[in-house]
């Protein structure tokens, strides 16, 4: 049954296309067989970052940049330590500006805080330079379009460092949809949900403080959207946001700044539900004040199968799909065990050595998955073959935030998302 909405959805901006400025879908550019890694901010994530690059073949960090110069030295020195050329220096506030010009640089690699994400982004890649930038690599649909556009106009890889696309887990499951063990996607959740402790910085709390909605989505929508294959076999439609008052909000601010606050816009829980053209759904959830254990929330829910992650591995097939896999089949449907769980995913997991997943897994805690981001960029780059992510891809994952932030603060009210490759809101057809 096809039902439709009395409400007008909310429409956003949509820059045109420049003339003569193209798509980036399946960019390629010319193999980098020696791939030479610059890193802005290698504080804390940024030197573990510098770290796992040093593992990786072929390639050489060439520099390193801080606002600090005893923290860009000290990661200097650590790059040494691992028997590598030691990277030029760069420190202060625009430093990347003159580390940009250097020749003798492929990819930039963003690691600072979220507000200077984008100028560095943009400055890198009008410098002929790939990018990739930490989550969210943007805030705001204007400065998500300044990164669409800048990368179509200098045909310069723009990629968002999601990592969490890259677990062991959701990799496997996203493999078993495209080989379609679990039918026809019908539904998928994902979440960012745990306190986040001592990651408090006063930048983030304010900013929380100041919007609603889900500021945090792109753990959340990433594996979503690899799941559904968005803006590739299919786009994301429309959203509505709803959230809870802020009921830990302004004691949780109060503890961090150190003061209290009138009013804080974020709400303790977020929950967002899209539709995608093809009538599919999504629901990501975001919730990092109230006490509870870690969880991403992933679930895919086909017409033959059902998987989710969280709280524990979870794998149910119809007698149809048990049947390819050799399960026997008692009832209606077949819920796996904990061994035949552990087979499916090794079965359909991505085909990395085990000594890679062994080093993956002692550079990164959460099972190696930033490790497998990296290592992946740098075969794409390596080899001249299109990204895993793309712009689009960053555009699509960042824009929920303030896609959200909209529906909340006009009643939960539908709210379009933009197709970022053709560049219009796309509707049912007949509904205008």
């Amino acid at each position: 049954m096809k039902v439709k909405s009395t409400a007008c959805p909310l429409e956003t901006f949509i820059p045109a296309r420049a003339v003569g400025q193209r798509d980036v879908l399946s960019l390629t550019l010319p193999p980098m067989s020696l791939l030479q890694v610059a890193f802005v901010g290698v504080g804390t994530r940024g030197r573990m970052a510098v770290t796992r690059w040093c593992h990786i073949p072929g390639v050489r960090i060439a520099a390193v940049c801080d606002v600090s110069r005893e923290v860009a030295e000290e990661v200097a020195q650590h790059v040494e330590q691992f028997g590598k050329s030691r990277p030029m220096v760069f420190w202060g506030e625009t430093a990347y500006v003159d580390m940009c010009r250097q020749q003798a640089v492929d990819l930039v690699y963003v690691c600072t805080d979220w507000m200077s994400h984008v100028p560095i982004a943009v400055h890198a890649m009008e410098q002929g330079k790939c990018v990739a930038v930490e989550v969210p690599a943007a805030l705001t649909l204007k400065d998500i379009w300044k990164l669409v556009d800048t990368a179509e106009r200098t045909r310069q890889h723009c990629m968002m460092l999601e990592n969490v696309v890259y677990d062991y887990f959701e990799m496997a499951v996203c493999q078993m949809v495209r080989e379609g063990l679990l039918g026809e996607l019908v539904h998928v959740e994902g979440g960012y949900a745990h306190p986040i402790g001592d990651r408090w910085m006063p930048w983030r709390m304010e900013y929380t403080r100041r919007h609603a909605g889900d500021i945090y989505p792109t753990h959340s929508i990433g594996p979503a959207c690899r799941l559904l294959d968005i803006h590739r076999s299919d786009n994301m439609q429309y959203l509505t946001a709803m959230q809870s008052n802020a009921f830990k909000g302004r004691e949780m601010y109060q503890t961090v700044m150190g003061k209290d606050c009138d009013d804080f816009a974020n709400g303790d829980q977020t929950s967002t539900m899209i539709r995608t053209v093809r009538g599919k759904t999504i629901l990501i959830q975001h919730n990092v004040m109230t006490p509870r254990p870690y969880s991403r929330m992933f679930q895919a829910v086909g017409t033959q199968g059902y998987v989710a992650k969280y709280p524990a591995p979870e794998m149910q097939l119809s007698p149809m799909a048990a049947a390819k896999l050799g399960v026997d089949v008692e009832g209606d449907d077949t819920t796996l065990n904990t061994v035949q769980i552990e087979r499916l995913l090794s079965h359909y997991a991505p085909s990395f050595s085990s000594e890679t997943i062994a080093l993956a897994k002692q550079l990164d805690s959460r099972g190696g998955m930033s490790f497998f981001m990296d290592l992946r960029l740098a075969q794409c780059l390596q080899d001249g073959l299109p990204l895993d992510m793309d712009v689009y891809d960053l555009a699509e994952w960042c824009s929920i935030a303030e896609l959200s932030k909209l529906s909340v603060e006009n009643g939960s009210i539908p709210v379009m998302i933009p197709d970022f490759v053709h560049r219009v809101h796309l509707y049912d057809k007949g509904a205008r």
